[in-house]
């Protein structure tokens, strides 16, 4: 994928700025980041945006799934359609740090919600469930022995998230969401947007680390030295450790 990946070059000044200076810069070029991100192209805007812990289990054909599946952290990502109190739809995006090629896609318009609402019974409107699905989200990291979410995904690039929530006594059912495996066109701008955004912030970063040292150099270059030599053990620590 090489062709795709097209590399972001922070703006870097040769003079020193401040803190507040840093940290205007530091916002200004992640946000500049950010705005590559190809689930935004069309429109929507990021809600929420977290790694979630996901019970991951494989169905084969018209098998039951799997009882027992394997613990990962799967990064949900919400984004929305609309304003928010006028939200005309949601799409969820599901991937993984540990396998580039793992994404997975919910789209949900209102029409949409109402065959939800009707086969789940449902009882909250769509221009709520936004707000209880993040919840829902966030209680699976917070309480992840009381509420589960548990992706169960077939053989033809299909899945359902079910959250569960564990009664003691029970497992209860709460909400079901279909997904669909993403097409090759989505994972490849997926996997180019994730290598670019990684090599520019290490960019942008870089730059702030020539910057301090500059800084430091001016007014403590003692204090420089003994970071660079502190530096240079922990880097030859970490090789004779691997």
């Amino acid at each position: 994928f090489s062709h795709l990946f097209l590399m972001y070059e922070p703006t870097h000044s040769p003079s020193v700025p401040d803190g507040t200076s840093y940290s205007i810069m530091s916002s200004m070029d992640f946000k500049s980041i950010e705005e590559m991100d190809p689930s935004l192209a069309d429109g929507h805007r990021v809600m929420y945006d977290r790694e979630v812990p996901f019970e991951l289990r494989t169905q084969e054909s018209s098998q039951k799934p799997h009882d027992v599946g394997t613990l990962e952290a799967v990064k949900v990502k919400v984004l929305c359609l609309g304003e928010e109190n006028s939200i005309l739809s949601l799409r969820i995006e599901l991937s993984s740090e540990s396998d580039l090629f793992f994404h997975f896609c919910c789209n949900i318009n209102q029409n949409g919600f109402r065959q939800l609402q009707d086969e789940q019974k449902l009882m909250c409107e769509f221009k709520g469930f936004a707000s209880i699905l993040l919840k829902m989200l966030n209680r699976c990291i917070k309480e992840p022995q009381s509420f589960l979410a548990v992706l169960i995904l077939t053989s033809d690039g299909h899945a359902v998230l079910e959250f569960v929530q564990n009664m003691e006594y029970k497992f209860v059912e709460l909400l079901v969401l279909p997904f669909k495996e993403s097409p090759e066109y989505v994972i490849r701008q997926q996997i180019s947007y994730r290598y670019n955004s990684l090599r520019s912030r290490m960019s942008v970063m870089q730059s702030r680390l020539q910057d301090v040292n500059a800084l430091v150099k001016i007014k403590n270059p003692s204090l420089l030295m003994q970071l660079q030599r502190n530096s240079q053990l922990n880097a030859n620590a970490l090789g004779a450790m691997s």
